[in-house]
């Protein structure tokens, strides 16, 4: 199965950067323009286990279930249902020090099978890391403190 991995350090204690993304808008908050993504509809409280969310993202409705949670140091949510065979996103809260190491990890299978997979996974890749870029730097600039 197809694996994306990106960690960034921020110099914010976990609980606040833990507590950013427990905000009922930080999926918005988090969210590049392209592709958009509209939040359909919502059960739960946010992140904690068993909440679900109903989401337009480009053209495409996906429906993610908090299946993982934690607090400060992980919540999972898996796709219910949308455009992969199979999606689990962990991320990982891990305290150094003063600071947080925010570790998104996502196991993915692209509909079509293994050899589907091989040959276009690195289109997945390259967009998540774009993605992930503007995410880490989005929590980066709301949890740390400018003087």
């Amino acid at each position: 199965m197809p694996v994306f991995e990106r960690s960034v350090l921020i110099d914010a204690p976990v609980e606040e950067v833990f507590r950013f993304h427990e905000q009922p808008d930080a999926l918005t908050l988090l969210s590049p323009a392209f592709p958009r993504v509209r939040l359909i509809s919502r059960t739960g409280t946010g992140i904690e286990q068993n909440s679900r969310l109903e989401l337009s993202i480009g053209p495409f409705d996906w429906v993610a279930l908090h299946t993982g949670y934690t607090r400060n140091r992980r919540f999972e949510d898996h796709q219910e249902a949308g455009p992969f065979d199979q999606w689990i996103h962990r991320h990982d809260f891990e305290s150094v020090g003063d600071r947080t190491r925010l570790t998104d990890r996502i196991e993915y299978l692209l509909p079509g099978g293994p050899f589907i997979n091989l040959f276009f996974g690195w289109i997945v890749n390259l967009g998540l890391r774009n993605m992930f870029r503007h995410r880490h730097k989005v929590t980066r600039r709301l949890c740390e403190k400018h003087e």
